[in-house]
């Protein structure tokens, strides 16, 4: 649709000529003469945003001339001045995840408006959506031809009634299109595709108007078109809609930290070793909520995949985004991958003339910086429960060995065959398959047969080529390749136990690996083609052999998992594996050959030749050299362009699911996927308010580092959990429950699903795992069983946490279930970003304490009873109110609270219960 640009910005704007077309843009130099502040020292990544207010400059209403003339400010002030603004990206991105429910309740609002009076078409996204379904094929079939072909018919069958519902979606609504399965990777069908760096659209006059190319989405990794100098970052599901409907994102200027790299990577050196090391430097750091941005003659070395891969993690290292200037880099990767000449002269020519690109001294104001020469980054992994516990490789062994001893007490001299298969953990020891007499477990895999084989701490049993981060990195995927060729010609393979399986993020990345003749050798070691999709790295890695799962499970093993992903976290990848590590995509093919996390890569063999001889990884690792030339040589912008030429029409499945076209959705009643959500049914017309918090009892007691995965799990579940039970009653088969993640339309799933991790640990009860707490009758029960009690009863909650609370995934159903479990406050040491906001949204208020106060520090056990006041009448973003806390003894203290309701909007949107209950208030009214 036409952008509508402000009534005050006719004194910034300008014309630019480009190959004999005309633009408009909105000048910062003409900002500067005009007054209002010398922006010449911004970083290039709060110019973005400037901009932004330049262009929708109207008088005060939602921009004001202080809004603007903050951005001067900040420069002087050293980097900071935190005044609230009002931003609009001009589109969002989805994935089928999150966007499903995000559909689900754009559903709904069409319900809700029509019971407020209004006009069902008010509800349709004002700014342009792009939702890519990537998220539900799983890993079952592995190491076969077929993989590939079975995985995709399995995801269909398991699917329809979600893919019924999107293609519904995309008729209905406008300005929302649908990319299908089997295509890629969200973020790398919008690195290589959708992103356009400099956006055009025509003004409400109908003029073209050139603009920074700006999105949000709701997967945290949106970060990843960061490194082609798109400004985006990931919020749930709850702001995304919001912003598509038209509602500024409320935020405050941040703080931009500047990442300063010099040098060139050393030989053997990849991507992911740098990103592993960024994401340790930046966590240490602190950039929670603010910019990072890259900057430094060692961008001139590296290549645009290496940027994406190190913004993808942004999420990782817990800032908002990781940000790269435009520079030469980024306008050859936009002509590799297919973008139209005019665009790419456009990019330039923008960017020069409104201070976006990137010269030689650049060098602006930044509120803090640090600075990694890459010469002096080593391969690393990371793990095995998070993605900032970085590990040199040369450590890794004894790192696990290390984590292993913290685990459980020093081993004896085993014995006895269970014996071997559990107490072995030390480094270094003889590979599973050597150790005499130990015997367990027969697994075919189509490639192995009939070998017989041990099990202990530190198998490897899930190697994966996996998550938008390095699957469509052609130097990271190249060296995979290589590595696999150089290991097959020495008659090495994966070991049997092992779970081998390759995603890419891109339909790209299948062709030049086949132009390489590299596929043969991947699949000669088992990591056949599974699917175009994010597999492992969100819990979709498939169920293990069933006699590989009951000897992990029957003897208490860690097992563990290796993959080219982002995020680790417990209970994450596989309910049979404890302990996963990041890694490089050849590092993951070393670790299947090896098969064991004892084994230390550098100075031991990772297997041997069939006549004894020892293979070492320096054997089998490709030169720098080897991977630019190929890289060089086959990846062209002709297979960029064929990949994408029909990239919405997908499949014959694709084009075979047939919809109704209705101006609203006809919810089928028996549907387990998609139910309509209660959050508009009864709503009045008038906001309320925001009510004081009396008699809350603690629901859960958790620690630090509390992710989105542990609040709201996206993997398998079992029969006995509540949401397996609903399903059950419901006539839904075991093999039939998919995962959380594609029961995302259905809240009854979800809350049931809420707090259930099978990892996540209530403090309130002893040395349990799971989704557990206490009841009102003090008895132990599930999470979702006592929620529902406490509802019956009347009784608020509260759930209290301790620091980074929220981390990981942009999951509003981790905000959503929350507030259906009767769930009024969280109380924590600090929280994320996201999922702060994603809080706030669905009107449950999150709280800092104060005073160095904590859960342990105030001797708290979850049997206490927690009053809030201080939130009635004259209530102001980040107050400091009182809590009341009464112990189980009947003693109380009162303590100070922090609400982290950072600003008057966020009040408004607390006021009518959520954001989209304020969006669609305001569109009845309007």
């Amino acid at each position: 649709m036409p952008i509508e640009t402000g009534t005050d910005t006719a004194r910034t704007r300008r014309q630019l000529e480009v190959g004999g077309s005309s633009f408009a843009y909105y000048s910062i130099d003409a900002a500067s003469e005009a007054g209002l502040g010398d922006f010449s020292k911004l970083p290039a990544s709060l110019k973005v945003v400037l901009e932004n207010l330049l262009r929708f400059e109207d008088g005060g209403r939602t921009v004001s001339v202080d809004d603007i003339k903050a951005f001067a400010e900040w420069a002087t002030l050293g980097g900071k001045n935190p005044r609230e603004i009002a931003y609009r990206p001009a589109r969002v991105l989805m994935q089928d995840f999150t966007g499903v429910p995000a559909v689900v309740d754009l559903a709904a609002m069409r319900d809700g408006i029509k019971s407020l009076g209004g006009d069902p078409q008010k509800i349709n996204p004002l700014n342009p959506v792009d939702l890519v379904i990537d998220h539900s094929v799983m890993v079952d079939e592995f190491g076969t031809p077929r993989a590939f072909q079975r995985n995709v018919d399995l995801e269909y069958e398991r699917n329809m009634e979600r893919y019924t519902f999107l293609k519904w979606g995309q008729n209905a609504f406008n300005n929302f299109r649908v990319v299908p399965p089997g295509t890629g990777i969200c973020h790398q069908v919008n690195l290589e595709y959708l992103a356009q760096t400099v956006w055009t659209d025509k003004d409400q006059n109908g003029n073209e108007v050139a603009y920074p190319d700006t999105l949000v989405g709701t997967d945290s990794h949106t970060t990843m078109v960061n490194g082609l100098a798109v400004l985006g970052w990931g919020v749930g599901g709850i702001e995304a809609e919001a912003a598509m409907l038209g509602q500024p994102i409320s935020m405050l200027i941040p703080e931009v930290v500047g990442f300063k790299v010099t040098g060139a990577l050393r030989e053997g050196v990849t991507a992911t070793d740098l990103v592993l090391k960024v994401v340790q430097m930046l966590r240490k750091h602190g950039v929670v909520g603010k910019f990072v941005e890259f900057y430094g003659e060692g961008l001139d070395h590296m290549p645009l995949a290496d940027r994406a891969t190190i913004a993808n993690m942004a999420p990782e290292y817990g800032a908002t985004c990781g940000f790269f200037p435009i520079d030469d880099e980024t306008l050859r990767y936009l002509r590799q991958t297919g973008r139209e000449e005019s665009r790419i002269a456009l990019v330039e020519a923008y960017a020069k003339t409104n201070g976006f690109w990137r010269t030689r001294d650049y060098a602006p104001v930044y509120s803090s910086t640090l600075e990694l020469d890459q010469s002096t980054v080593v391969p690393a992994i990371s793990g095995p429960k998070r993605p900032q516990d970085h590990v040199a490789l040369t450590d890794s062994a004894k790192a696990f060995s290390d984590y292993i001893l913290g685990l459980r007490p020093a081993p004896s001299a085993p014995k006895t065959e269970k014996e071997l298969m559990t107490r072995e953990g030390g480094a270094p020891n003889p590979a599973p398959e050597e150790i005499p007499g130990a015997h367990h477990g027969h697994l075919n895999t189509g490639s192995v047969e009939g070998q017989d084989y041990t099990l202990r701490d530190g198998s490897v049993v899930i190697a994966a080529i996996t998550s938008c981060t390095n699957t469509s990195n052609p130097y990271v995927l190249m060296a995979a390749g290589l590595v696999a060729r150089k290991a097959r010609a020495l008659g090495l393979t994966s070991k049997p136990w092992v779970k081998t399986s390759l995603a890419p993020g891109s339909q790209v990345v299948e062709e030049y690996l086949k132009a390489a003749n590299l596929q043969d050798d991947l699949d000669a070691l088992g990591f056949n083609l599974v699917g175009f999709g994010c597999t492992t790295c969100i819990g979709n890695a498939g169920p293990l052999a069933p006699e590989i799962s009951k000897s992990i499970n029957d003897n208490d093993l860690v097992a563990v998992a290796v993959l080219s992903g982002n995020r680790n976290f417990e209970g994450r990848i596989s309910p049979d594996v404890r302990a996963n590590y990041l890694a490089s995509p050849p590092l993951v093919v070393a670790y299947a050959i090896a098969g064991d996390m004892n084994i230390d890569l550098t100075t031991e063999p990772l297997a041997h030749t069939a006549d004894g001889k020892p293979v070492f990884l320096k054997d089998i690792w490709p030169t720098s050299k080897e991977v630019a030339d190929l890289v060089d040589t086959i990846v062209t912008r002709e297979m960029f362009q064929k990949k994408y030429a029909d990239v919405f029409k997908g499949d014959e499945r694709w084009q075979g699911v047939q919809v109704t076209d209705s101006e609203t959705y006809d919810w089928p009643p028996t549907s387990t996927y998609i139910q309509n959500p209660p959050y508009f049914q009864g709503m009045g017309a008038e906001k309320g308010a925001i009510h004081n918090i009396h008699g809350a009892r603690v629901l859960a007691l958790l620690g630090d580092m509390i992710t989105t995965d542990h609040i709201s799990p996206a993997g398998s579940f079992k029969p006995t959990t509540p949401a397996g039970k609903y399903l059950t009653e419901r006539q839904v088969a075991p093999r039939d429950f998919n995962s959380y993640g594609s029961r995302r339309g259905n809240h009854e799933v979800m809350m049931r699903g809420t707090f259930a991790n099978i990892r996540i640990k209530n403090e309130m009860l002893d040395g349990v795992e799971g989704g557990y707490t206490k009841g009102p009758d003090g008895q132990q029960t599930s999470i979702y069983d006592a929620a529902m009690a406490y509802k019956d009863a009347g009784v608020p909650l509260v759930i209290v946490g301790g620091m980074e609370y929220g981390a990981g995934s942009s999951r509003d159903w981790a905000a959503k279930g929350t507030n259906l479990l009767g769930v009024k406050a969280v109380i924590a040491e600090s929280f994320e970003r996201i999922h702060r906001s994603n809080l706030v949204g669905m009107g449950v208020i999150p709280f800092e304490f104060t005073g160095g106060d904590n859960r342990k520090s105030l001797d708290l056990t979850g049997d206490e009873v927690i009053s809030i006041d201080g939130l009635e009448g004259d209530f102001k973003p980040l107050s400091l109110v009182p809590a009341t806390i009464r112990y189980a003894d009947g003693t109380e203290k009162v303590i100070q609270l922090k609400a982290r309701v950072d600003t008057e909007v966020e009040i408004e949107y607390l006021e009518n219960g959520g954001v989209l209950h304020y969006v669609l208030r305001n569109l009845a009214k309007a």
